[in-house]
This record gives C-alpha cells, structure tokens and sequence, in this order.
C-alpha cells in the first residue's frame, strides 16, 4: 500500500548522526520559513529521521514535477541494457512517419544521448513549441535546432518527453508500465501515476504523483549502484554513467548547485553528491560520501536555500560507514517529539466575524476572471464556513475550517491536452482548506491542495457591496500574486 515502509527504523546515533543535528536542521527550516512537506533521512541503509509537516501524510502521494526526469532517463537504461535502444541513436531513426520532410541539419544529428544531457541544441528549450502543439513529438521535431547537438545545455523538459516516447516506441508500453515490474516491483512502489499527452505517452519530464519513502527508496537504489536486497535492479554501470557530470550546467539563478555539471536527468551537487529533483523543492539527494540519502517534498520558491540547510545536515553525518555514537537520549526525544509535532498551520481564525452574517447566504457576482468562476456564496457556521463557488466544472462546494483544516476534494485543473493517469473516475483532487478573518473586513480562504507542492489563498476585502478578491500561491513558476478580482454583492 502507498506509504509502506521498506526501510529499517534507527536511531541517528547508531548510524553516527547526532539527534540534535536533525533538530538544529527543522529549526533552521522554521527560521528560514521554507514550506517542506515531508523529509525522510536515510544513512546506512535505516531511516533516522522523518516526518510530514501536517496536513501531509506519509501515505498521500505528492506531485514530483521535474523529479519524474530521473525515472525517464531509468526507464533509457533499462532499454538499453535490453537491446532495444542506445543512447547514440539518432532521434529521428525512432520518428520515421513524424519526422519533418526537410529535417533541420542539427535536428538529423541529435541522438538521444543529447535527449539524455539537456544538449539538444536547441537554444532556447523547446517545451512551448513542444507542449503547445497538437502531437507534442511532431511539434518537438519541427522546431529550428540552432546550435550543434551536445555544444550547448538548456534545460529542456521537451526533450525528456521525447525520451519517453522513445520508450514506448521500442518497448511498446508506456514508461510507466515498463518500469513497473522492472524497477517499481523490487522497490516496493506501488500506485505510482503519470500524467500523458493527448497521445497517451507519459509526460517524461514531469507527472509522477509517489510517496516519500517511494522517493527515498529510488534514491538509496542510486546510492547502492543499482543493487536492492542483494539483487542487481538497474543495469550494471548505469548509476555510474547516469550520475556522471556528462556537461557543463547553467540555471536562470545561477545558483551554486545547479551549475555543478548534469548527468542523464540527474543534476550534479556540491559535495560530491547528485540528485533527482523537481520544482518546488522535490529532492530525491544521493550522498555517496556520507552513505545516505534525503528524499524531501515541498512547496518552495527558494530550492538553493533547502539544499543549503541539507548541507549543514551533511556535515554532521559520518563518512565512515560503521561509525556510532553514544545514546544520547534527550535529544533523541527531543528529535521525536519534534518530528510528530511537524505541521503547517492555517491563519488563525479571530473568533469575530461582524461582517460574517451580512454577507452570510448573499450571491457574489464576480467579474471576468482568469479561474472562470462567476459567482461565490459563502456560508458561515458555528466551526467552519461552506463557500460555494460556480465556475468551468459547474457548482463547487469547498468546507473550510475555522482556523482548522477541513479534508475535501474539488475538480482536478490540468492544461489542456495533458490526462493525469489516475485509478479515479470523478478525476477530483484532494484538498484542504481553512478560512479566518484577520480584519472585521476581511476574510482569507487558504485552500492546500495536498498532492502538490500548491496552496491557494484568497483575500477578500468587502466595502459595502463592493468585495475585492486577491488570490496568490505559496509558489508559482512565475510571480506569486496570481489574480485580483472584482465582484458585487446581491441582495
């Protein structure tokens, strides 16, 4: 079942972790007010520290985004190991029937090594031309490819697209399915999703939904060359060419370790390390010197602050493998209490609401707006507040506690074109939500959709009939203020 545990438990002092560095870490989250969803720390083979900051659970799957790359370029070296494929094959020798009648001369000579490296020469990544086009391989295919494969790195989710249409053109199964028995079965993943493209390929480089502990466990495969429970799972040299800086690295920040070099769909870190990750603060982090790993979820707009507090964690853990300390046993309860006291809160609910009964019942006309919601009402009771909203999906009712969260679903929101592979048929996702009133005029919605890295607040500031609405996102890809919006008071 999601959430299992596969890992032994152990103290961090038996593994040679001191407790009170994993604490001293959790307050250095606190103080920089990073948002982490989870965190699971695994040295030596035993978790010795995890926990899910409420409302996250162990067993709820959480959205990977970019960390979804790392299985794609796995699920290449499964296939190569097989003799289905290679990484100097040329890209468009898979793509016969939608290759463009004239291919650019770059474009012939891209191989999938290139698909592999972020080197694709393409010099601006190809995911609008890509993403927005009717069949997303056709549209990767005709984009102009200006720079001679493997001289030049763009990070390019379109390119790990590709890599997952080429699996399912040598394998005949989607990446999903292929890896299943291959890497997720001896691993012990189980219900793992991945959005596709209207034409049924998973995404490959985002759309993995999986657990923490599923993170942790591919992690600490990479960690032990490919090897779990005595047993050869990955190819033989794969982790070691995989994990290898195969290029030069750049990121838009230009933080430290994102220019460390890249691998097949693996970043090089500082400190010798490596790693998986997605946006938002998605880590799957191998640690080869410390022999361990970090797998963390989050909802972050500051990824380089997150791995720089790993780094301080890493310079207390123990490069000898056998290394122990004494017991220390206040600070292992200190550690303890703290991981299952971990939990984001809502705003705090006022206890007064003088505006919650005039408005209470009332139709809120909104103006046009980029959600496509046309109207509100809102609801107050005695402990939480029901705000039923009317938009593209129809009537939605959303409970939100006071000052407390309340579990609900609403309809799932995915761009046009991508299908989240799901076993759900109401295709409805998971949320929780929680409204307070920090001013008499003013009241904030907060709504945390669970499986992502995403929460929503709405402010909404009422003068007279007139109520002004501010919705902004914990994180985004973009600015974090998302929307303002007029509407009316009836009645």
């Amino acid at each position: 079942m999601p959430g299992q545990r596969r890992f032994p438990r152990a103290t961090p002092e038996s593994k040679g972790l001191p407790s009170r560095a994993v604490t001293g870490f959790l307050d250095a989250v606190a103080a920089e007010g990073q948002e982490l969803h989870s965190l699971m720390v695994v040295v030596g083979g035993a978790v010795v520290a995890e926990g899910w900051w409420g409302p996250y659970e162990r067993e709820r799957r959480h959205e990977l985004f970019s960390l979804s790359k790392s299985f794609t370029s796995t699920a290449v070296g499964f296939a190569q190991a097989e003799g289905l494929l290679s990484v100097d094959d040329l890209v468009l020798d898979h793509f016969p029937d939608e290759a463009p009648t004239e291919p650019d001369p770059n474009l012939g000579r891209m191989r999938v090594r290139h698909l592999l490296t972020m080197t694709t020469g393409h010099h601006d990544a190809a995911d609008g031309g890509t993403f927005s086009a009717p069949d997303w391989v056709r549209g990767f295919l005709s984009l102009p490819v200006e720079h001679e494969p493997g001289t030049h790195f763009v990070y390019n989710t379109a390119g790990s697209y590709m890599l997952s249409a080429i699996v399912q053109r040598v394998t005949g199964q989607r990446a999903l399915d292929y890896l299943t028995p291959r890497l997720l079965e001896p691993l012990g993943i189980e219900g793992v999703t991945w959005q596709q493209s209207p034409q049924g390929i998973d995404a490959g480089g985002f759309g993995i939904w999986a657990t923490t502990e599923d993170i942790a466990c591919f992690a600490q495969l990479y960690l032990q060359d490919g090897m779990w429970d005595g047993r050869r799972v990955l190819p033989e040299g794969w982790v070691a060419d995989a994990s290898r800086p195969h290029t030069v690295s750049t990121h838009s920040n230009g933080d430290t370790d994102w220019v460390q070099g890249y691998g097949y769909q693996l970043w090089r870190g500082r400190h010798s390390t490596f790693r998986g990750d997605g946006a938002f603060g998605q880590f799957a982090l191998v640690l080869p010197e410390q022999h361990a790993v970090v797998a963390i979820t989050s909802g972050s707009d500051n990824m380089q602050g997150i791995l720089d507090l790993v780094w301080h964690l890493l310079a207390a853990m123990p490069t000898d493998q056998g290394a122990v300390l004494a017991p220390d046993p206040g600070g292992e309860a200190e550690l303890a209490e703290r991981l299952a006291g971990l939990r984001l809160d809502p705003s705090a609910w006022t206890g007064a609401a003088p505006l919650a009964a005039d408005v209470a019942g009332r139709t809120i006309t909104l103006e046009p707006n980029g959600f496509g919601i046309t109207s509100a009402v809102i609801e107050p009771g005695a402990e939480r507040t029901r705000i039923t909203v009317v938009g593209p999906t129809g009537q939605v009712m959303i409970d939100a506690g006071h000052g407390a969260w309340v579990a609900g679903r609403i309809p799932e929101d995915t761009p046009d074109g991508i299908r989240r592979n799901t076993t759900r048929s109401d295709l409805t996702q998971a949320v929780v939500a929680a409204v307070g009133w920090p001013a008499p005029d003013t009241m904030v919605l907060e709504l945390r959709l669970i499986e992502t890295a995403f929460m929503l607040r709405l402010t909404a500031v009422f003068d007279g009939a007139v109520v002004r609405v501010g919705a902004d996102l914990n994180a985004w890809f973009g600015p974090s203020h998302i929307a303002d919006v007029v509407g009316r008071l009836e009645g």
